[in-house]
């Protein structure tokens, strides 16, 4: 055995060893997540309602009765309010977000009547369930910190996969490098089960590794793209006209985006705070292959109802397209219901790996102690 693959196996041993339990519940919390919208429904009965009126879209009324609802259920919240138009019949969705907050900080969920009147359901992103697990597998609840964390952790989760293909990769018989013998000794068995388990989960682990490591790494990630194929553009500059008056309504606003963008699918519309800003409305273009988070915007005056700017997916550059897709490819979204399910498969192999790898090391650290021990 070479120098390099002793040196190669080690490492793999030892972080898999340091860093196995912090990957298997990366696995598994992500696992729970990957159909977290149903799962938050089926917790929280109060919003599973069936409506035989259709979803809202581009042209309903029922945009503007949902913002006078919340406002007129919370005055006191005076940033901006936003709405999913999930194309769903069902409750209608939406989020506040407090004045000066970043996209990941404190905002509150609501849930509405399908006629957007009444308020079912409130409850601050973090403090139920899914929310808890999402930020749990996203920054391990320590907010920045825990997500430079998880990023740079996904890196060594790419060299603990990498490095085990290279410890594994056969040096004689494919067959028997495959093979699995039910027969042998406990460690032999671990063995066979984890080298099956990992190549089993290999492509989509490894997937899932590099792209939530660009998700929790964003500066760092369009650092690298920048070098290799030019660097992501940046949403254009946007304000307000100084213009006086009573604010447009959405119906209005999404009238102009739609104007903008013909052949787009309406994906949320947003009502700017009390101390300013402009209505936002997102919307997934033919080619962009996130379906509830895309990445073309328009933005309206919300008081003349004039168009102040786009952002268009269809005319981005490669930096930008490559970063369109680590989402709906790290929750499996752009591949239905198919992809989603291999990715909650793939999110146990993880910990498969960690306690197959930990158990055959105790086997053989028992044997090296016990000669004639039948463990190993």
């Amino acid at each position: 055995m070479s120098r390099m693959t002793t040196f190669i196996r080690r490492l793999h041993l030892w972080l898999g060893l340091s860093l196995g339990a912090w990957f298997a519940m990366l696995g598994i919390t992500g696992s729970a997540l990957v159909f977290y919208q149903g799962l938050d429904a089926a917790l929280n009965p109060e919003i599973r309602l069936t409506s035989a009126t259709p979803a809202p879209d581009w042209d309903s009324a029922l945009w503007d009765q949902a913002l006078a609802t919340v406002r007129a259920t919370w005055p006191e919240r005076q940033g901006a309010w936003r709405f999913e138009a999930s194309g769903e019949p069902g409750p209608i969705a939406g989020r506040y977000q407090p004045p000066g907050g970043a996209h990941h900080g404190p905002r509150v969920m609501v849930w509405l009547s399908p006629d957007g009147r009444t308020v079912l359901r409130e409850a601050a992103w973090g403090r139920y369930a899914m929310t808890w697990l999402y930020e749990l597998h996203m920054a391990l609840l320590l907010g920045d910190t825990g997500l430079a964390l998880n990023g740079w952790g996904a890196l060594a989760m790419a060299g603990l996969l990498l490095s085990g293909l290279w410890a594994w990769w056969p040096r004689g018989s494919w067959r028997r490098a495959l093979n699995f013998k039910r027969d042998a000794v406990r460690s032999r068995r671990l063995r066979d089960i984890h080298k099956l388990a990992g190549l089993a989960g290999l492509p989509l682990l490894l997937m899932l590794a590099l792209t939530g490591a660009m998700l929790a790494l964003p500066q760092e990630s369009n650092a690298v793209l920048g070098r290799l194929v030019g660097p992501p553009t940046k949403p254009p500059p946007v304000r307000a006209s100084a213009a006086s008056g009573p604010s447009v309504s959405l119906a209005q606003a999404l009238s102009t985006a739609r104007a903008a963008f013909p052949l787009a699918r309406l994906a949320w519309v947003e009502a700017p705070g009390a101390g300013g800003g402009v209505i936002l409305v997102r919307v997934q273009q033919p080619s962009d292959p996130s379906h509830r988070f895309p990445h073309s915007y328009a933005y309206v005056d919300p008081t003349t109802g004039a168009l102040i700017a786009t952002r268009d997916r269809e005319r981005f550059g490669t930096a930008d397209r490559i970063n369109n897709w680590l989402h709906p490819l790290h929750d499996g979204s752009i591949g239905g219901v198919g992809l989603r399910v291999l990715l909650v498969l793939c999110g146990v192999i993880p910990l498969v790996l960690f306690v197959t790898g930990w158990w055959r090391w105790r086997c053989l650290r028992r044997a090296a102690r016990e000669p004639h021990s039948r463990h190993a």
